[in-house]
C-alpha cells in the first residue's frame, strides 16, 4: 500500500470530537502513516500534544494569524515557554500554524506582523521549521522569512498554497514546500492545477487542512448548503484521493506521487522521518 503523510490537518478541532479516534482509524487504513497537528493559539498546545502521543502522530505549536486578536505579549511567552519545555518530545516537529491573512477582514495588519515575525524568530533560533499560513499574503510572508533568516533558507511549508507561478519559485528558493490539499481537486482552479504540472514534483507536499478546505467530492455549494444539504467533513483520509487527482494531472500513478510527497515532506520537516511506521 501506498504510504502518505498529511502534513497539516487539525485533528483536535471540535468538528471531529468524539469521532476523533474513528477518523484516525479511517487514516491510517487509507494508507496516511502520520499526520502533523498544528495548534492555532495558547489555549490548545496541550491539546495537540497530548493528541499526537496518543495517536502516534506529530505536531507544531504556534499562534495562527486569525487567532492573533486576542493574543498579545503573553501568547508569545506562552509559546516560547512550551517550545522550551517540550524542546526534547520527538513528536514536536515545526512552529505552526504561522503566518498572516489579508481575506478575513476585521485583522490587524500590524498586530499580525508583529506576532509572527516574533514566531519566525523562535523558530529561526530553534532551527525548527514553519508551517506558514500565505493567505492572499505570500510576498509579506516571504519578506519577513528573509529579514529574520537573513536570506538563507528555511525548512518548512506554505500551507494551502494558490499564488503566482513567480511566489511559488521564489517559496521553493527560500527551502519551503508547498502545500496541496483540497483546492487542487476543482476543476476551476486552473492556475493552481497548472502549477502542480509545471513545477518539479519535489515541490510538493500532501495536507488536508481538515476539517476545513473539502476536495471537490465533499463539497457542497452555497445552495445546496441553503437547501439543506450538510457540506462535507474533511479528514486525513481523503490524502489518497487527493494524490490521485495530482498523478492523474501529471500522467503518474499514485505510488509515485505516495513516495515523492512523502520523501518531500521529510525533506521540509525532518522530525517526521523517526516518527515514520517501519516500512514507512
Amino acid at each position: 500500500m501506498a504510504v502518505f503523510i498529511d502534513t497539516h490537518c487539525h485533528l483536535d478541532a471540535p468538528e471531529f470530537g468524539a469521532q476523533a479516534p474513528q477518523v484516525h482509524a479511517r487514516s491510517r487504513q487509507a494508507g496516511v502513516a502520520l499526520c502533523l497537528i498544528p495548534a492555532v493559539s495558547a489555549s490548545n498546545f496541550d491539546a495537540v500534544r497530548v493528541l499526537a502521543h496518543a495517536q502516534q502522530d506529530a505536531y507544531a505549536l504556534g499562534i495562527h494569524p486569525l487567532c492573533t486578536a486576542g493574543a498579545g505579549d503573553s501568547a508569545l511567552a506562552a509559546l516560547e515557554g512550551a517550545l522550551d519545555r517540550h524542546a526534547d518530545d520527538p513528536r514536536l516537529v515545526a512552529v505552526g500554524e504561522i503566518g498572516l491573512d489579508y481575506f478575513v477582514p476585521g485583522l490587524d495588519g500590524l498586530t499580525q506582523e508583529r506576532l509572527f515575525r516574533r514566531q519566525l524568530q523562535m523558530a529561526w533560533q530553534r532551527q525548527l521549521p514553519v508551517l506558514l499560513h500565505v493567505r492572499r499574503s505570500v510576498d509579506k510572508v516571504l519578506r519577513q522569512l528573509r529579514e529574520v533568516g537573513g536570506g538563507r533558507p528555511w525548512s518548512g511549508i506554505a500551507h494551502a498554497f494558490v499564488g503566482s507561478r513567480q511566489q511559488a519559485e521564489e517559496c521553493l528558493a527560500l527551502g519551503l514546500k508547498l502545500g496541496l490539499g483540497g483546492a487542487m481537486t476543482f476543476e476551476r482552479a486552473t492556475r493552481l492545477r497548472d502549477l502542480a504540472v509545471q513545477l518539479p514534483l519535489e515541490s510538493f507536499v500532501l495536507e488536508t487542512d481538515a476539517p476545513d478546505i473539502p476536495p471537490r467530492w465533499l463539497y457542497q455549494t452555497r445552495e445546496a448548503r441553503e437547501a439543506g444539504l450538510p457540506q462535507g467533513r474533511n479528514e486525513p483520509a481523503e490524502v489518497p484521493r487527493i494524490a490521485q487527482v495530482l498523478a492523474e494531472l501529471r500522467g503518474l500513478t499514485v505510488g509515485a506521487v505516495a513516495e515523492a510527497t512523502t520523501r518531500n515532506a521529510v525533506a521540509a520537516v525532518p522530525r517526521l522521518a523517526p516518527l515514520m511506521p517501519l516500512g514507512g
